[in-house]
């Protein structure tokens, strides 16, 4: 297998953080797997980018897709506000009043705080499968996460 092909050749990942939340997010919110494709040819730093929907491929060697929830240490960043989860712990709140609008906001903020804590929280490495089993890389993360670093497609290109 030429080093072009092979996975193993990946040392590291590079991802910007905004893509990285996004997928999580993602994830969570729609029917369509969301997760950060890296594609062939290999080499030994990466770019890994967000992309939607499954991952049948024909061609060899395939994208790996990284799912952000490998790539979140999700114990630091603590589990994503759901809506569900944000209006019952605002219908449990006896100081305070329930009504939808209240509760978008509620939720807005919820959601704000955990992408604060979830930028902080990126792996410094992860495991990607690969046709010869796992094989540990690093997560080089990009931008700060706040929407003004490095926006999805740009930066270093693969290989």
């Amino acid at each position: 297998m030429a080093d072009a092909d092979d996975p193993t050749a990946i040392r590291s990942i590079a991802v910007t953080v905004d893509d990285v939340l996004a997928a999580y997010e993602a994830d969570r919110q729609r029917d369509v797997p969301v997760a950060l494709r890296i594609t062939p040819p290999f080499s030994g730093r990466m770019r890994a980018r967000i992309h939607a929907g499954s991952g049948d491929y024909d061609a060899r060697p395939a994208p790996i897709h990284v799912q952000a929830s490998d790539l979140v240490d999700e114990e630091e960043a603590g589990p994503y506000p759901t809506p569900d989860r944000t209006e019952d712990e605002l219908r449990a709140d006896p100081d305070a009043s329930y009504s939808p609008e209240r509760h978008h906001d509620y939720h807005a903020e919820r959601v704000a705080a955990w992408r604060r804590r979830a930028r902080d929280a990126i792996v410094e490495a992860v495991r990607i499968d690969t046709p010869d089993g796992g094989h540990e890389v690093a997560v080089k993360p990009l931008g700060s996460g706040d929407g003004t670093g490095p926006q999805a497609g740009s930066g270093p290109r693969d290989g």
